[in-house]
């Protein structure tokens, strides 16, 4: 699943006339930059969730032929990341699936992200799997404190207060449908379903080989591009 409802409200003027999801970054829509990991991960079926500017999300990936995508529409109303989740659950017929916010891409090191959690994934002890960037080389996070802290067994738990994570969330993760059971509301967020997870010690996570790029503003657009040039130079 790609999020891909949201505003775009940080990344003004530039989301004026479009969707975030179609902000280029290095001559790429931000949401083909997903499509291609999912692509190249072996992945078949996207569902991309739809509100704002709806109708030109669609008429760009109608042009799209290496990956079959199907909608879910919130013209009604957002639901936060956990509530458009739930809406798109039918699709995925209670398998595990990835999930990836439009707005975030990586530049892979030796290792492949996405291939590299679904080889880790064991529906047996887990509910989620969340990948984890460090926050030494990311660009465009804002944060300090991390997001979550990652154990030497691999479960993932709040970062408590006072404490320090190396590690921020990017926006990536694989999931069994169960995490989403018994949603509080028709709009929420994921944080609920995660800690009820971390509460049961099944959310578990992994760390990003590579180095995040978290495009949220125009100006974290202009970095990520610069940082793609210079790879591109090396």
């Amino acid at each position: 699943m790609v999020m891909a409802a949201g505003l775009g409200v940080r990344m003004r003027p530039l989301t004026d006339d479009r969707p975030k999801p179609l902000i280029p970054v290095a001559g790429k829509a931000l949401i083909d930059h997903c499509l291609d990991r999912l692509v190249a991960a072996g992945v078949e079926l996207a569902v991309v969730n739809l509100h704002y500017r709806a109708e030109m999300l669609r008429a760009h990936l109608s042009q799209r032929r290496d990956i079959e995508i199907r909608y879910s529409s919130e013209d009604d109303a957002l639901l936060d990341t956990g509530g458009g989740v739930v809406k798109a659950l039918p699709h995925f017929q209670n398998e595990p699936f990835f999930i990836l916010n439009s707005d975030s891409i990586w530049v892979e090191g030796y290792s492949s992200a996405l291939p590299t959690m679904a080889r880790l994934w064991d529906e047996t002890r887990m509910d989620g799997l969340l990948l984890l960037a460090s926050m030494v080389s990311a660009l465009g996070y804002e944060g300090w404190r991390g997001d979550f802290r990652l154990s030497a067994t691999g479960h993932v738990s709040r970062v408590p207060d006072r404490v320090i994570s190396p590690f921020a969330f990017p926006g990536v993760q694989l999931v069994h449908p169960r995490l989403f059971a018994e949603p509080p509301a028709a709009v929420f967020s994921t944080n609920v379903m995660w800690d009820r997870a971390i509460a049961k010690q099944r959310l578990h996570g992994t760390r990003l080989d590579g180095v995040w790029l978290h495009v949220g503003s125009p100006q974290a657009r202009d970095d990520a591009e610069a940082f793609i040039a210079r790879l591109g130079r090396a």
